[in-house]
């Protein structure tokens, strides 16, 4: 029997619907929130004293072993350096602002910020990193002013650093020589504690600030979203009344998800450490060359929760194939497979269910969410079995969801304790961030699975700000015809971006997947056509889901431009602004060798 067939394991799918006028409607969970923890340090005070041995946080070391903290060590280690922030002044509105990845350094650091109330940020590694200016990671420290700048490594970020002309004080785990006057991470971590961290821990508020996260930036310009640690906690509290499972399962994740996303420092991070669990920092990368590191700690820790995007399933799944024995050790004492920050193609949900259940003999329980880096994140889960992809779930305890009439689509409205009160020194934008009703506009649209049965659930329906219209006046799916796209042409298409703005016709720019390299020209693109003859015939021949046009991009999404996040997943706007080129070639004066007719 699978695990979750036992009773009390997931909570039971409920909710209220009230119709509005104009054939909207609210859809409101019917669970009770109960009782949420006042803030993050909250959790780790708890944990410390009650399992204080128990493993909290790991790492790679330098020579490949395992650097491993328990509670108890990481509590003792957050104190220090809590008082070493407090003897550098930092001011409690003064954001402590990370500069590079994932670490156990950095998880300490954000730890500590968060104990005396002061708010923490990651900023994107790739914009001091892999930049060729720094003018948008200065752009963002102007936007922030914080109180304290820390990074990884001074060799690696030192120029970004002495490119920002950062004014406050600047902490380094390695080489701090590269940057005059910076802090070694090691010497503040020194530091005794003092009564003044727990005293500072006493007035933080569910409404202090926590963190300040950057938005993805996949709309417009991005913002500084406010989190407060009501938002986070009671998100995590969200969790918990939807899978009653967290209470017996103590989370084991070994996880590579940036934590200047929503995703990865809030969802992922804050469930281990609000159920007690064990997360191991994954170096490795869904790339060529770093899957591979990822790949050895998934073996070597085995873990019961595994959480990706879409484009990290795509590179495990090869693994997965490939090795019947990784196959066996990841799958050892996995329970559950979480998608989210994208939609997941069909083609790639079925390769991994058949990887899972060759060796474990059963169906693995597939699960995801809808959410926001202003929301905390999750606003929806699915707490049930699913047949297949495309299903977000449910609102949360505590949470409600409007669906508005836009076009021909359902513009989904939120509200709950999650959502975020407004965006960093911008009145402006906060206000128009809300409706008159207090419902946050996300600008996703949605609809009922079984609009008789919504409990059922909700299935996403793109981004309305995304969608367009053909010269003939027919709306275009944005979201809804990529997925498709991507499961026909799989597995040669990495992702696709769909064009035909005021056109007569849908077309594709086509990012081409690792397999389709070693593919020949004529092969790859014979492939590609009879994949668009197929969609076609799926979805019935309607123009605005058939692209009748295709074309292979040679250069890749570019990440300095903004055509793909470190999540991994595509920028639809971005890449038709910076390749309206290509575009106008697809469309207008197409070179036979280049673009893919299917007639």
């Amino acid at each position: 029997m699978s695990f979750f067939e036992n009773t009390g394991m997931l909570a039971a799918p409920r909710v209220t619907r009230i119709d509005l006028a104009k054939g909207g409607f609210i859809l409101a969970s019917s669970e009770p929130l109960g009782e949420v923890t006042r803030c993050i340090g909250d959790w780790l005070e708890s944990w410390a004293a009650r399992t204080p041995n128990q493993l909290y946080l790991a790492e790679r070391g330098p020579e490949g072993e395992w650097v491993r903290l328990t509670y108890a060590e990481v509590r003792e280690r957050v104190g220090r350096i809590a008082q070493g922030l407090l003897d550098l002044g930092l001011a409690e509105k003064a954001p402590v602002v990370c500069l590079s990845d994932n670490s156990l350094d950095h998880a300490l650091l954000m730890l500590a910020a968060m104990h005396i109330g002061r708010p923490f940020t990651t900023v994107s590694s790739a914009y001091s990193r892999l930049a060729k200016d720094f003018s948008k990671v200065a752009g963002i420290l102007e936007e922030l002013q914080p109180g304290v700048v820390y990074a990884g490594d001074g060799a690696v970020y030192g120029p970004a650093i002495r490119g920002c002309a950062v004014r406050c004080p600047v902490l380094l785990s390695h080489n701090a020589y590269q940057v005059e006057g910076s802090i070694n991470f090691a010497e503040l971590a020194r530091t005794r504690e003092t009564p003044a961290v727990m005293e500072a821990f006493a007035r933080i508020t569910p409404d202090t600030h926590a963190k300040y996260l950057l938005t993805s930036g996949s709309t417009g310009r991005p913002k500084v979203a406010v989190n407060t640690h009501r938002m986070l906690c009671s998100n995590q509290r969200q969790m918990q009344v939807a899978w009653p499972f967290l209470h017996f399962l103590r989370p084991v994740i070994v996880d590579w998800l940036p934590w200047s996303h929503t995703f990865g420092s809030n969802f992922t991070f804050n469930m281990v450490l609000a159920n007690g669990g064990s997360f191991y920092i994954d170096e490795g990368r869904p790339v060529p060359g770093l899957m591979e590191k990822s790949v050895r700690n998934l073996r070597e820790v085995q873990p019961n929760l595994y959480f990706n995007v879409p484009r990290g399933f795509d590179a495990l799944i090869a693994f997965l194939e490939e090795d019947l024995s990784f196959a066996r050790d990841f799958c050892g004492r996995l329970r559950a497979v979480f998608y989210a920050a994208a939609a997941l193609p069909q083609t790639t949900w079925d390769r991994l269910e058949r990887a899972a259940k060759q060796v474990m003999g059963e169906d693995v329980w597939f699960t995801s969410a809808w959410g926001a880096t202003e929301c905390s994140p999750a606003l929806t889960c699915v707490h049930w079995q699913l047949d297949g992809p495309g299903c977000i779930g449910l609102p949360m305890a505590g949470t409600s969801i409007k669906f508005i009439p836009n076009g021909d689509k359902l513009e989904m409205r939120v509200k709950g304790p999650q959502v975020f009160p407004g965006y960093l020194n911008n009145e402006e934008k906060t206000q128009e961030a809300f409706d008159s009703d207090g419902y946050y506009l996300i600008g996703d649209a949605g609809l009922l699975l079984d609009p008789q049965r919504p409990e059922r659930g909700i299935s996403f329906n793109g981004r309305v700000a995304e969608d367009f219209k053909l010269a003939t006046g027919t709306w275009v799916s944005v979201g809804t015809l990529r997925v498709k796209a991507v499961t026909a042409l799989a597995p040669y298409a990495q992702d696709v971006v769909v064009t035909g703005h005021d056109r007569d016709e849908v077309g594709l720019l086509i990012f081409p997947s690792a397999a389709a390299k070693d593919v020949p020209k004529e092969q790859l693109h014979a492939y590609i056509r009879d994949g668009l003859i197929r969609l076609r015939a799926d979805v019935g021949g309607g123009a605005s889901q058939s692209p009748s046009r295709a074309m292979l991009l040679a250069e890749p999404p570019n990440l300095d431009a903004g055509e793909i996040t470190d999540k991994g997943y595509i920028n639809q706007r971005a890449v038709l602004t910076r390749r309206a080129a290509d575009v106008n070639m697809l469309h207008t004066s197409p070179k036979l060798d280049q673009v893919i007719f299917t007639k």
